[in-house]
């Protein structure tokens, strides 16, 4: 009995469907009585939700730019109990940073020996799909590609074609044909957009890709190549994430976790409560006032969505900004950046948020960043020392279109990779709040959780 089976999903390229087969496989498989635990490769929370929603298991991320190989190893080793993982990747199959595919879905398929099932979109083509599964096949051997599954088919002849091509010049099996569905059938093409929790009918679009893998793909196949996966040496791996000694200091963060603010990784609550913390979930919505708490934690999300009920919650903004004042510590990722600005604009219209921060910031049409992160702590702040490198990632339609200047409030990340707030800073500081486009992973960026922590203490201690 494997002791870890996996697989990742891979396609020839992004949009190719490995969403859909992740997310039908892991309903499909949860449906046979298995427990499946969830990863995703690259910076994404809507798939990452997605897939715990299909798992009824968190969704973990192992990717390779801001974790390190043994930390990624300690992560998925750690994580795993179940029966199987299923890890998704992001873009194409070897799709990196450079022509040489540093951080693609195949490096880390070969650092965790994990067998690749390639989805291809076959749309347009019949025998060429052969062609671009031998050349993942060839362009490296260590890749250990192990089925094909076909998407967008339209029909029996064409399905039939080319899984005689695969076989035939890849000898590798085809583990199902996914048709093409009507427009507006398939979940996915809202997915990419929409958060599960904002979906309309998230149960229903789960069941939707379920039923789709029970009819389409070999299941049992497919279960008995995540099985046949080479040993992982454990060894090799420092074990640590969940055997650290838990030092209790009776710390109460916060969390806003609400439909405008949900874009968190478990990992970073999990850094927390590991250092002795205890979480206390806030709705930014219709909480009236902030709880007993030592720090306040403010993930991305959209808070643009939500900007009405957010502005109509006078109470709750005007409580954070009273707190903030009093030296609170509070870190916030994007969407939680612009909630402590002044105020949002959506549609040439203005709603006031909690003005911590004198930044109006506005709605754009098209992506302001989108990427990889590298971060240099350039000034003092209530979370990392100077000197610090992060490593990160953002991705937001907002832009600053005014900012004003106001007394003890400065910037304190230099941007050596990505764009931030403005002209190249992020990491926005007032007292104790920090604020940046940024966002970090507690495991690649050990300083958030300690800092966080020790900053809480100071504050409990103070307030005593």
């Amino acid at each position: 009995m494997n002791e870890f089976p996996r697989l990742i999903i891979a396609g020839i390229k992004g949009g190719s469907g490995k969403t859909t087969l992740s997310l039908g496989l892991i309903a499909a498989l949860k449906a046979k009585g298995l427990k499946v635990i969830p990863f995703k490769k690259g910076p994404d929370y809507i798939d990452a939700g997605w897939m715990s929603a299909a798992a009824g298991n968190p969704c973990y991320n192992l990717d390779p730019f801001f974790l390190s190989k043994e930390t990624i190893l300690n992560s998925f080793i750690s994580h795993f109990n179940g029966d199987i993982a299923v890890i998704e990747g992001n873009r194409g199959l070897y799709d990196g940073m450079d022509a040489e595919g540093s951080y693609s879905t195949a490096e880390l398929a070969k650092l965790l020996k994990s067998p690749v099932i390639l989805i291809v979109d076959c749309t347009k083509m019949t025998r060429t799909a052969a062609a671009l599964v031998f050349g993942c096949m060839n362009m490296d051997r260590d890749v250990l590609i192990k089925g094909v599954v076909l998407n967008q088919v339209s029909g029996g002849r064409h399905e039939s074609v080319i899984r005689q091509a695969v076989e035939k010049y890849c000898a590798l099996p085809v583990l199902g044909a996914i048709p093409r569905f009507k427009e507006g059938e398939l979940p996915e093409r809202h997915m990419g957009l929409t958060p599960h929790q904002e979906h309309p009918d998230t149960a229903n679009a789960i069941l939707f890709v379920e039923d789709a893998a029970k009819k389409y793909l070999d299941l049992g196949r497919i279960f008995d190549i995540a099985q046949s996966a080479e040993p992982l040496d454990v060894s090799k791996s420092f074990i640590t994430l969940h055997q650290s000694p838990i030092t209790h200091h009776d710390i109460k963060i916060g969390i806003i976790r609400d439909s405008a603010f949900q874009f968190y990784y478990p990992e970073n609550f999990e850094e927390l409560q590991r250092l002795g913390a205890e979480l206390v979930e806030i709705n930014a919505l219709t909480d009236k006032e902030l709880p007993d708490i030592h720090g306040l934690y403010i993930g991305g999300g959209f808070p643009e969505t939500n900007a009405i009920r957010l502005a109509e919650n006078e109470g709750f903004r005007k409580a954070v900004r009273e707190a903030a004042g009093n030296g609170l510590p509070v870190y916030a990722e994007c969407g939680g950046l612009m909630f402590l600005g002044d105020s949002i604009v959506v549609d040439d219209k203005k709603y006031p948020m909690t003005g911590i921060f004198p930044v109006v910031f506005e709605m754009k049409k098209k992506p302001q960043a989108h990427g990889y992160t590298i971060v240099e702590i350039e000034r003092e702040n209530p979370f990392y020392p100077a000197g610090t490198e992060l490593r990160g990632h953002e991705f937001h339609y907002s832009a600053v279109v005014n900012i004003e200047k106001k007394e003890g409030m400065h910037f304190s990340f230099k941007m050596k990779r990505g764009c931030g707030i403005i002209e190249k800073a992020d990491g926005i500081c007032y007292k104790n709040v920090l604020a940046a486009y940024t966002h970090i992973h507690a495991l690649g960026t050990p300083e958030w959780a300690e800092g966080f922590i020790k900053k809480a203490k100071e504050y409990k201690e103070y307030n005593l």
